[in-house]
């Protein structure tokens, strides 16, 4: 009950006629939940004010609810819930015997329970305030700023502040804070409660849900015990109360909270509120109540003046008719601090505009069963079209994993869909360098077997020439598998065929290497072992060192292949479209492998380099591999910082460097002699050293 009683009982009615018409067709209920007095608070006490500022507004507006007008009936809680509910006989003929408070349409200003978010069970509820869930995570990332890791959490004994308490300790858990001790202590604080709540204080930071009635009579205890060096987190019910402020501010200095959205202004609503004249309110006993405690004076004949009893109100001289709020600084008419009544803004033009949704329903199109519209003048507790989502509306529906809301944020729209497509410039620039690679690796192929008689030719071991620049043509080629929208059949074909491809190029490398070596080798006086390194072997070290590489390939389709996925964690607004790898282990093994053949053919050739150089190659492979390790060395950092298609952009740039790198350090040399210096290609040219 708690969580709808109010502290004003405010009914909107529509009427037909002209404003003050007392004909009542339906009513609609705004309500709060119980947290501070009328007079402690400056925005609360021109909640009324603005309600009835809002609504002649809307009733001078031609543009919205032009054909009906709306009224309203106040009645005041006396800050207590019983009489809350004792003063609304039209809400309790909707709830009967109160057993499902939200059967009807509510908008509440002031009520942030998070658990009042439960659609299901409150599906006709609405607010201008935002739920407590996003204060909670708020405050509970504030400690873990500041390092408060241990801290005390206490609230009054209610719903706003058990649900509220819930949520900070599991929000909370991820940032590492610990509660030091929970308590909730009683509306009305008894000394017994007073006292027990101060002897609990093992924390010196202290987070309170409570209204500023309940925090006042705390801090008078702590002021009376001589507790200092308390660090206070104020929740949204008491982190603007001025009133503490002003009593209490060398207790709460360096008070900590999150208040409730202020707005800048309300165009005209300052003006409405100091219009207001002795004979405007003589017949609001609220508003009586709050000019005789302005001006300390007595009004005659008002209802305040049968309520009293003697005393200092008897003896206040009469008002004089001629007291005006612009002569007197008043919580009321201060709007410096529009929040509570900002939310009560929103509220009441949160009805109207449900109000017109529903007259401008056409039959046929409506929203009830078989197309139907309600009838605004008489509609049903059902027929609640707040009350959707609308724009501004705090109870927000999630949109699925592949739709985004727009600007507005009242429609959800499919997502932006990102991947390196053909169709892209970036997509296009990598097909063409890839196919290019190809070309010019089966050109120099074309170009090897045409002069493959020459000395040059035959020098260099032309079968694995001939293997690598096949090899190489597939590396380029291997590039064009990671453009496209990504499939789990291609990103299981694409990561494999990237391994086992540049194994193959690496091994035709080492083996050549190998063979500059022991060729030298084999021209000692009585060496033989090219005998053991003759063509046949060096075929079968190629395939040999590939064959790990596509053991460790089959491990990884065989344990946890590459997938396709749907990214939407890096960007919100975006669907990224990727080749998941899987096994994180197996794709750095694959890479990690690579770089192992590397090293063993850097190192092979390094040791090679100063042989004869005319006939020898080993300085270009050594020169190939330094490009190529440096290609792959910065590939590493750059590929774990980026995301989404320049991730993949970056893979497919390092396969082309890496193979460029290795064609044209080793190739090019050879492809100038050939074709332009030919006179060097002869058998006495390669001998002479």
């Amino acid at each position: 009950m708690a969580l709808w009683a109010a502290k004003l009982i405010m009914f909107l009615s529509l009427f037909r006629g002209t404003p003050g018409s007392a004909a009542l067709d339906n009513c609609v209920f705004l309500g709060v939940e119980e947290k501070n007095s009328l007079y402690e608070d400056g925005d609360v006490i021109c909640v009324k004010g603005t309600m009835t500022f809002a609504i002649k507004e809307i009733n001078q507006r031609s543009d919205l609810l032009p054909h009906l007008k709306l009224g309203y009936h106040i009645r005041d809680s006396c800050d207590d819930i019983p009489v809350a509910l004792r003063s609304c006989p039209l809400f309790f003929k909707n709830l009967l015997l109160v057993k499902q408070p939200f059967q009807f349409r509510s908008v509440s200003y002031f009520a942030s329970c998070s658990c009042l978010s439960d659609q299901r069970e409150f599906p006709t509820f609405m607010r201008t305030m935002p739920s407590d869930a996003f204060q909670i995570r708020a405050l509970a990332r504030l400690v873990s700023y500041f390092g408060w890791t241990w801290v005390g959490v206490i609230g009054v004994e209610s719903d706003y502040a058990r649900f509220a308490i819930q949520l900070f300790l599991q929000e909370s858990v991820q940032y590492g804070v610990c509660a030091a001790y929970t308590h909730f202590y009683p509306v009305t604080l008894s000394q017994q409660a007073l006292d027990k709540l101060l002897n609990m204080a093992s924390s010196k930071v202290i987070i309170n849900f409570s209204g500023e009635s309940e925090m006042q009579g705390i801090l008078k205890e702590i002021g009376r015990w001589n507790i200092t060096g308390l660090q206070w987190i104020a929740s949204e019910a008491w982190a603007t109360a001025t009133l503490l402020w002003e009593k209490f501010g060398d207790l709460l200095t360096g008070t900590l909270g999150f208040a409730i959205r202020r707005a800048d202004v309300i165009p005209g609503l300052e003006e409405h509120l100091t219009s207001l004249r002795p004979s405007d309110i003589h017949k609001s006993g609220f508003l009586a109540e709050f000019w005789e405690e302005t001006f300390n004076c007595r009004l005659n004949g008002s209802v305040n003046s049968h309520s009293h009893g003697v005393g200092n109100y008897l003896d206040r001289l009469p008002c004089k008719g001629t007291e005006s709020l612009d002569d007197v600084y008043s919580p009321y008419s201060d709007v410096t601090q529009l929040r509570v009544s900002y939310n009560v803004y929103k509220a009441v033009y949160l009805v109207a505009h449900a109000l017109q949704d529903m007259s401008d329903c056409k039959g046929g199109k409506g929203p009830f069963s078989n197309g139907t519209c309600a009838d605004p003048k008489h509609f049903k507790p059902w027929q609640n079209s707040l009350f959707s989502p609308t724009s501004d509306s705090l109870e927000c529906t999630r949109c699925s994993e592949d739709t985004w809301p727009n600007r507005a944020r009242d429609l959800c729209i499919p997502k932006t869909i990102e991947y390196l497509s053909y169709h892209e410039l970036m997509g296009i620039m990598l097909c063409v360098v890839s196919v290019l690679g190809a070309c010019i690796s089966l050109s120099i192929l074309a170009i090897f077997f045409t002069y493959k008689d020459t000395p040059l030719v035959r020098a260099n071991n032309m079968e694995l020439s001939f293997l690598l620049l096949v090899f190489l043509a597939v590396c380029f080629l291997v590039g064009l598998l990671f453009i496209g929208e990504p499939s789990d059949w291609l990103c299981r074909i694409r990561y494999p065929a990237f391994g086992i491809s540049f194994a193959l190029c690496i091994s035709c490398l080492l083996a050549k290497t190998a063979v500059v070596l022991m060729a030298f080798r084999s021209t000692l006086p009585g060496s033989n072992v090219m005998k053991w390194f003759g063509p046949n072997q060096q075929r079968a070290s190629v395939f040999l060192g590939t064959a790990v590489q596509v053991i460790i390939c089959l491990i990884w389709l065989l344990t946890s292949p590459p997938h396709a996925n749907n990214n939407t964690d890096y960007h919100s607004a975006t669907i990224i479209m990727e080749c998941v790898t899987g096994s994180e282990v197996c794709f750095w093994c694959v890479l990690g492998y690579i770089g192992i053949l590397a090293c063993m053919c850097f190192l092979m050739a390094f040791l090679a380099r100063k042989l004869p150089d005319n006939f020898n190659e080993a300085k270009f492979i050594t020169f190939s591999m330094l490009i190529f390790f440096a290609v792959w060395i910065t590939f590493i950092p750059v590929y774990v910082s980026t995301a989404g298609k320049y991730t993949v952009a970056v893979h497919i740039f390092a396969i082309l460097a890496s193979a460029f790198g290795l064609l044209f350090c080793i190739f090019a040399p050879k492809c100038c002699i050939i074709i332009l210096k030919p006179e060097k290609n002869s058998k006495k040219h390669i001998m002479q050293r």
